[in-house]
Order: structure tokens, then sequence, then C-alpha cells
């Protein structure tokens, strides 16, 4: 059976836009739905953001596709276990949900960085709450279908033996 192969510089591109298309998203629920990201929400749109920037500079350098795809799939992966945790605050009992945290820009402001890091990437009460759902999915229970779809294609690209178009 035969398969139509891109080359691996359009699909690095191809990671690339689904990552910008997912920053996009993610900013519309912001501004436009007015859903305020808690910490665990900003630590995935950084990890789709590096994600996104690896896959972009893949298709621009065309060379080292192997070293490439494994960096996009790790940095997705990563993504991903940031994603996990967070299904895993929503679906804690109420009274183990931690206390919610003073606003991220007060940590910024405030805190030492190293703290403000594991805040981000520990959640707070705030990461538990779920305020959209699509087809009975969160918003990091999409991210991590995002994420694990993100590194199979990056993980794809290792093999990928087309030729340069």
């Amino acid at each position: 059976m035969s398969f139509v192969k891109f080359s691996p510089r359009i699909c690095f591109f191809l990671g690339f836009a689904a990552c910008a298309s997912l920053l996009a998203v993610g900013a519309y629920l912001q501004f436009v739905e007015e859903l305020e990201p808690c910490p665990l929400c900003i630590s995935q749109r950084l990890a789709i953001l590096a994600t996104g920037a690896i896959f972009l500079i893949a298709g621009l350098h065309n060379r080292g596709r192997k070293v490439y795809a494994v960096l996009g799939a790790a940095a997705a992966l990563i993504g991903a276990s940031v994603s996990a945790r967070h299904i895993w605050l929503q679906h804690l009992p109420p009274e183990e949900v931690p206390e919610c945290s003073p606003g991220l820009e007060y940590v910024f402001q405030n805190f030492p960085l190293a703290d403000t890091i594991k805040l981000m990437l520990t959640g707070t009460g705030e990461c538990a709450k779920i305020d959209w759902t699509l087809l009975g999915l969160s918003i990091p229970a999409w991210t991590l279908v995002a994420f694990l779809s993100l590194a199979g294609w990056g993980f794809l690209q290792f093999f990928n033996d087309a030729d340069a178009v």
C-alpha cells in the first residue's frame, strides 16, 4: 500500500502551523471568551510555543531532521506532562484541592523566580476549576490530546525519508 509522503520540511511547517493555531485558540479563549488562564495553562502555552519554535526552526533550517524531530517530540511530551498534572488536579476531590494562590502578576513581582516557576509547574486551586468543556473534555484534556499528537507528529519526522520537495 502506497502512502503520499511529504518532505520533512513541509511536515515541520505543518507542525508549526498547528502550534500557532493552538496559541490562537488560547488567545481567543482568554481575550474573547474572557477565560483567565491559570499558572498551568500558561505553562502549557509556553510548551506549545517551544514546540512550535522547534518545528519552525526545523522547517527553516532543513537539516538535522532527526535532532529536530526528537527535540520537538520532547518539548511536546513535557507539555503533555503539564497537561496531565492539570487534568489530575481537576479530578481531585474538593477537600484535596490545593489553596488558590495570589495572582501571577503579584507572584512575579514579589516571589523569587524559583518559587514562581514551581507555582507555574505544580498548579494551585484555581487550576482545579473547569470553566469550559467540549464533548465532555476540559481545555487541559484537549491540550493533552494536542500535545500527544504533536509529539507523534515530531516522532514521525524521525522516520520520514521522503525526498525534499
